[in-house]
């Protein structure tokens, strides 16, 4: 059965340098999964970052849509994934939606593509590690797209942290097992 670790904290907490290192110390075979779509300069320039970081030898899975395939792929060779992100991936999920509005429609398809994530994680033999912005702490934002994307992405998040074995929590770089400090009622 596979393990699951998650990695959260806000935007340039240092969580996916965290990740890397992660990945890189315990894992012998590391396989990464890459979620975002290039649709700016600014985010090109992101991508690029991120991939410069990357030893070359970690082979890399693009997959903005249907991730829980690439997991699947990259668990079968590797005894380490590192997904790289959840809020991303969740992100294209609601761009691909009819109706955003629908919000019992998005949370259903939102938990749906998670599970998958999950059950996948779980089959495979090793290490998932999964990256995702915290991003219920700031204000309440002024649109519906906003706010709908700030609720699932808080579901999923949660979803996410039950299933996870080690849940760390990333702030000026430094990360924090949360899951250890966590009450179970």
């Amino acid at each position: 059965m596979g393990r699951i670790v998650l990695i959260t904290g806000g935007a340039r907490s240092g969580k996916s340098r965290f990740a890397e290192r992660y990945a890189a110390k315990y894992g012998k075979k590391v396989a990464y999964i890459a979620t975002a779509g290039i649709y700016d300069e600014e985010m090109a320039f992101r991508v690029k970052l991120h991939r410069e970081r990357r030893p070359k030898e970690w082979k890399t899975w693009e997959a903005p849509h249907d991730a829980h395939r690439a997991l699947k792929e990259a668990g079968e060779d590797h005894d380490m994934v590192l997904f790289d992100c959840l809020t991303l991936y969740i992100s294209n999920i609601l761009c691909d939606v009819e109706d955003v509005a629908d919000s019992a429609e998005n949370y259903r398809l939102v938990r749906e593509q998670v599970c998958k994530l999950i059950d996948q994680a779980k089959e495979n033999s090793g290490t998932t590690i999964f990256v995702t912005n915290e991003v219920g702490a700031g204000i309440v934002p002024e649109n519906q797209l906003s706010r709908e994307y700030r609720d699932v992405v808080g579901i999923a998040n949660q979803l996410m942290g039950r299933a996870a074995e080690s849940v760390y929590l990333v702030t000026c770089g430094l990360p924090v097992d949360i899951k250890k400090l966590a009450v179970e009622i």
